[in-house]
């Protein structure tokens, strides 16, 4: 019986063109910045994004701890929404690592923050008061169904920071999911923010590894915190090697991502005991709930048994992300399965 993990697209594994790029990667010590392999994957990284430089850096978290680093001093405060990575799923780094306060304001269900809401907790000039330096958004938003921030919006809400005097920094984990869902370059989603991080090993598919782009003086001084965190890597070509390919290779298809997404959700809509928790699938997450009279842990371990894995965090939807590794027909089989599993946890509920 095949396995179809749901659970979220880091579980795919490099392409063939990814794994022979990596055995023929020309390599140096990165450290000294004389790995060529590496400066490569930054260039291109920093032409997609429209930005002067960008640093190679083990994964997404890392990669947000050095922006919020980079952009603050001890004792700040940085707007960030209740419903953000950064706040949830970075085990509070940027309390611990940065020594800044995280303001939360609202996201809606479309993963924004109210600019009036933004504006309104922007701390005045008080000696009572930490500063407010940083606003912290995300696109795709992972907590709210794969919700695409667009380019309208990004950019108003980033003038509004800029006006206040703070920076932006965009957690842009599966932004290239963002650019696909609304038919636009990359590096307009970006284009205002002073810092945005992508991630290679989602969508994309390469094994490892993120990075952060912005203007050269802050990718200079990133370079240093990576450095003080224990992310100086050595002969790092041979990894970022993968993320070369990932980057000329596996963004056009995230849209087929986004089909299977529409087709599970569809199909989950079908299924009596089950609600989708979102009234649109913008990108490859599908929320959803089931209903109360049908157990939880009896749903999550009928599905294990059936060979299919779906994320349950913090009594929060289940989520399931669609992937390179999940065909249409994958998505028709687990369907089939989940169904099945619903129907004998109503046949038991009815006894």
């Amino acid at each position: 019986m095949k396995i179809i993990d749901l659970r979220s697209e880091t579980v795919t594994h490099p392409t063939p063109a990814m794994r022979q790029a990596m055995f023929e990667a020309e390599v140096g010590d990165d450290v000294y910045h004389e790995d060529p392999t590496v400066n490569r994957l930054e260039i291109m990284a920093a032409e997609i994004m429209g930005k002067e430089a960008a640093l190679f850096t083990t994964s997404g978290t890392q990669s947000n701890i050095i922006a919020v680093l980079t952009h603050t001093s001890h004792g700040d405060e940085i707007i960030v929404g209740d419903e953000a990575h950064i706040l949830w799923y970075e085990v509070g780094g940027a309390a611990a690592l940065c020594g800044v306060t995280m303001r939360t304001v609202p996201n809606d269900s479309c993963g924004r923050l109210n600019p009036d809401d933004i504006d309104r907790v922007i701390r005045g000039r008080d000696m009572h008061y930490p500063e407010t330096t940083l606003l912290c958004l995300e696109n795709t938003h992972n907590r709210c169904g794969g919700a695409v921030l667009t380019t309208d919006y990004t950019d108003e809400v980033c003038n509004l920071a800029h006006t206040r005097g703070l920076k932006v920094h965009l957690d842009g984990a599966r932004i290239f999911n963002a650019a696909i869902a609304l038919g636009v370059p990359t590096c307009t989603l970006a284009q205002n923010s002073d810092s945005v991080a992508l991630c290679l090993s989602k969508g994309l598919s390469a094994p490892v590894g993120s990075l952060l782009c912005g203007s050269k003086d802050f990718v200079e001084r990133a370079r240093k915190f990576r450095k003080m965190l224990g992310g100086g890597m050595r002969q790092a070509g041979i990894i970022a090697a993968a993320g070369i390919v990932a980057l000329e290779t596996m963004v056009d298809r995230l849209a087929e991502d986004h089909s299977n997404a529409r087709r599970l959700a569809q199909g989950l809509a079908g299924i009596k005991g089950i609600k989708l928790a979102q009234d649109d699938i913008p990108s490859n997450i599908v929320m959803f709930h089931l209903s109360p009279e049908l157990s939880v842990v009896e749903f999550v371990e009928g599905l294990d048994r059936a060979g299919v894995k779906i994320g349950l965090r913090d009594g929060r939807p289940f989520r399931a992300v669609t992937h390179r590794m999940i065909s249409s027909s994958d998505i028709d089989e687990a369907l089939t399965r989940i169904e099945a599993v619903c129907r004998r946890l109503r046949g038991r509920a009815q006894k």
